[in-house]
């Protein structure tokens, strides 16, 4: 006689959920979670970039203004990233919004004008000797490297 097949309503979750409920008696161990800030002027491609590692859509990008928040999920940890705005009027207040964070990406347009990159820099000098950011990790991102007018990494 064949032994009943015993089936069970939770397995109807993803596989490692129903693996770790029989074998491991509980949920996943939570992933660390950190705060990062990402900065740079406006049309650099901050929100672009965010989009692109959420696996969102890129049509239809629109500037930031403020700031928004996005969680981009990795294997072994979730990067809580704060996208502040790049405008002329929203730089002055960037500060108010460092605390907390445990590292920055600033973006800048490899192909901007020469003015533009003048003052990129000066916000990144800026940035880097914040005392509530001195400490931490950055990620300088030269972005726009497919556009003609793009300058390498070394002219950056």
């Amino acid at each position: 006689k064949k032994p009943k097949r015993v089936t069970s309503s939770f397995c109807f979750s993803p596989p490692w959920q129903c693996f770790r409920a029989l074998c491991c008696k509980g949920p996943p161990p939570p992933r660390p979670e950190y705060d990062l800030v990402c900065i740079g002027l406006t049309g650099s491609g901050k929100t672009s970039l965010l989009s692109q590692l959420c696996s969102e859509s890129s049509e239809n990008i629109v500037s930031t203004t403020g700031f928004s928040i996005k969680a981009v999920p990795f294997q072994n940890a979730i990067l809580n990233v704060k996208e502040l705005g790049g405008a002329d009027n929203i730089r002055k207040y960037w500060s108010r919004y460092y605390q907390g964070s445990q590292g920055v990406i600033f973006v800048l347009d490899s192909a901007s004008s020469e003015d533009d990159l003048e003052t990129a820099r000066n916000e990144l000098h800026s940035a880097l000797q914040h005392p509530q950011l001195c400490t931490l990790p950055f990620l300088i991102l030269a972005n726009h490297q497919d556009k003609p007018a793009a300058r390498s990494v070394q002219e950056v």
